[in-house]
């Protein structure tokens, strides 16, 4: 059993599905609620890494609650269907660098997503042979350094990294104990200086200099 790992981020880190998931919630906006509103990529790009409540009161704040998460709900089932069917943009080298990383790390995935986004991800392109586990706020209602924590200590891990792009996802990692890389190509900047790749080819030798 593999006793090192890394915990991957998903939106920013491994692909950009802003545009995939912008359609699908635009088309359930439109039947369900307006047809004044429609949203873009930007404006996913903008809200991804957040807990899926609070991107519903950003998006339908003026709804009530139960009306909200409600309409949110919908939303979500309908971009889990739509992104296993059309997948989203992969960012460069993945499929490479997983096959390599899954020779000496245990891999895995934590996410602020619904439940059923990693799936639809990992359906659509085949990659649940590289992943050996995944959790998310949807499944359980955590934030995502206690997922994070929750991973490592079912998956036997006595180092640990995670990688993702914004300062959300470096906290979270400081929250959970483990080692962070910053994904530099994706939708944020950290504010402290740490590990860092511009691209996911880079990100096996930046493993090695931190578990060294």
């Amino acid at each position: 059993m593999k006793t090192s790992g890394i915990i991957f981020d998903m939106d920013g880190t491994l692909w950009d599905s802003s545009e995939g998931v912008a359609k699908a919630w635009s088309e359930v906006i439109a039947k369900e609620y307006t047809d004044q509103m429609t949203l873009t990529a930007g404006d996913m790009q903008r809200v991804m890494g957040k807990t899926m409540d609070v991107i519903a009161e950003i998006f339908f704040g003026e709804l009530p609650q139960e009306r909200r998460m409600e309409l949110l709900n919908k939303c979500c089932q309908w971009e889990n269907e739509y992104l296993r069917v059309h997948g989203g943009i992969l960012y460069p080298d993945l499929k490479e660098t997983l096959e390599k990383l899954r020779q000496k790390y245990s891999l895995c995935i934590v996410s602020n997503c619904q439940s059923g986004y990693i799936e639809a991800f990992l359906e659509h392109y085949g990659f649940g042979e590289y992943i050996e586990d995944i959790e998310c706020f949807g499944n359980n209602g955590l934030q995502k350094g206690e997922n994070i924590r929750n991973v490592v200590e079912r998956n036997g891990l006595t180092k640990a990294v995670y990688v993702g792009d914004i300062e959300g996802d470096y906290q979270a990692s400081k929250e959970a104990g483990v080692k962070f890389i910053h994904a530099a190509y994706g939708f944020g900047t950290i504010k402290e200086t740490v590990p860092k790749i511009n691209g996911l080819k880079e990100l096996p030798e930046v493993v090695e200099g931190i578990y060294r």
